[in-house]
């Protein structure tokens, strides 16, 4: 068979035809005898499309849309990776609450009145107390400004309730309630204004909540007769209730990138945008109205004085519940029910401690909680990162390389043609076989 003959050039793929052979596109058509063959146009593949692609072009990857990028980074207009693994958190919390019913039970076996009658309901009310404080304080860490005013404005809002209590409780309440709002807000416009770290200022304001607490010389005992101990029960679920729905709003991709917004991605300094400023603002106003109620239920539920004191162990009960319920030191990350649960551990370990009579110090129980919460915040940077910063680009989709090469692919790559044949005339000669080129090379 002469190589001029159409099915010398053809393939066998099941296709109709001579045999079921089919016309190889990469030959050109073929009209029979008579036409201009395609190595005598030029047209036939020449060495430099006789190469392997390159790395790069087997590893190019397709355009990328807005939607898929949202899927991979948190905030895509400045790089923040997102997609927080939860699987940290989740297993984290099983230990929290594993710990928390060991504490439970060492306190039931040491002192099983603790947890029946009002002592219960004592126990209830601080944890309630301390589960604000803790909500607060998440909250703060969460937007990358954390409040260390916290325990000072609850400890100025426990004297000014406890003096002023028999005008009410809803105006006592309300007018504590309302300046460590002022105070939040006062915080909030430094914070945002001059885009500096919120623990900065948030020190300055707890300063200005001890020159409060300072102007009492002497222990402030209760006036009016409020007794949140009657609905301690309400109390502790409703602060639950809250800390839960608001690591499940947390969890929603919008909300908990606007929340982390304030978290630096590069240059600490560098501005993130008025809303970023906004948000943290409102963390820290919320998070200082909390502190007040906080105060308030804590100096209420416990039918004592209240001592003035500087209130910073209270910052760092309150700090450390919230990392080590999983609230990540940098910002943004955070669990669902590690507040709530860090809190109710602090709290049982506290009065667990008072039942064996340990006599340690609030400071040193503070700072032990406070690292522990450092290490715990290693633990969720760690595994709870986006799996695309750990893994380089494995949420982006490749295109698939060609198969390898085979039958005439194998030809056309090895073949070692550097450049293509002349084109010859075609006027003066009836066989396209009948070439001096061909003649010469054989004689």
């Amino acid at each position: 068979m002469a190589y001029d003959e159409p099915d010398y050039r053809r393939r066998d793929t099941g296709g109709t035809g001579t045999g079921g052979l089919r016309e190889d596109s990469r030959f050109g058509s073929d009209t029979g005898f008579g036409s201009t063959p395609a190595y005598q146009t030029g047209s036939f593949p020449v060495a430099s499309e006789f190469r392997e692609p390159d790395a790069m072009e087997l590893t190019q990857r397709r355009a990328v849309s807005q939607a898929e990028l949202d899927e991979v980074f948190d905030d895509p207009a400045h790089g923040d990776p997102g997609r927080d693994r939860m699987a940290v958190h989740v297993i984290w919390e099983v230990l929290l609450l594993v710990a928390a019913g060991a504490v439970a039970f060492l306190l039931y076996r040491e002192d099983s009145d603790a947890l029946r009658g009002a002592a219960l309901d004592q126990l209830l009310v601080l944890a309630a107390g301390f589960g604000l404080l803790a909500i607060g304080a998440s909250l703060t860490l969460r937007a990358s400004a954390p409040n260390l005013a916290l325990g000072p404005i609850a400890i100025a809002s426990a004297l000014h309730f406890a003096e002023q209590g028999d005008r009410g409780v809803l105006i006592a309440a309300g007018e504590a309630v309302v300046a460590a709002g002022i105070l939040g807000l006062l915080m909030a416009i430094v914070v945002g204004i001059f885009h500096v770290p919120g623990w900065v200022v948030t020190l300055a304001g707890a300063l200005a909540a001890m020159v409060f607490i300072q102007q009492r010389s002497a222990p402030v005992n209760l006036q009016g007769d409020y007794d949140p101990t009657d609905q301690a029960l309400y109390l502790f679920a409703g602060v639950a209730a809250v800390s839960v729905l608001g690591g499940l709003i947390g969890m929603i991709k919008p909300v908990r990138r606007a929340v982390g917004r304030f978290r630096p991605i590069g240059d600490p300094a560098q501005r993130r945008g008025g809303m970023a400023a906004a948000l943290t603002g409102g963390a820290l106003v919320l998070s200082s109205s909390l502190a007040a109620v906080a105060g308030i239920l804590l100096v209420a539920g416990q039918n004592g004085p209240v001592v003035p004191s500087p209130g910073l162990d209270w910052t760092a009960f309150a700090l450390g519940a919230a990392l080590l319920g999983g609230a990540s030191a940098y910002g943004r990350r955070g669990g669902v029910f590690g507040t709530i649960l860090a809190a109710v551990l602090i709290t049982l370990f506290l009065r667990y401690e008072d039942a064996m009579d340990w006599d340690m110090s609030r400071l040193a129980i503070a700072g032990g909680v406070l690292l522990s919460g450092v290490v715990v915040t290693r633990i969720v940077e760690t595994y709870g990162r986006p799996r695309s910063r750990d893994d380089g680009l494995d949420d982006e989709e490749w295109t698939e390389p060609d198969p390898p090469a085979t039958g005439w692919d194998s030809a056309r790559r090895t073949d070692s043609w550097a450049t293509p044949l002349p084109t010859q005339p075609t006027a003066a000669r009836t066989d396209p076989w009948d070439s001096d080129r061909w003649g010469t090379s054989g004689r």
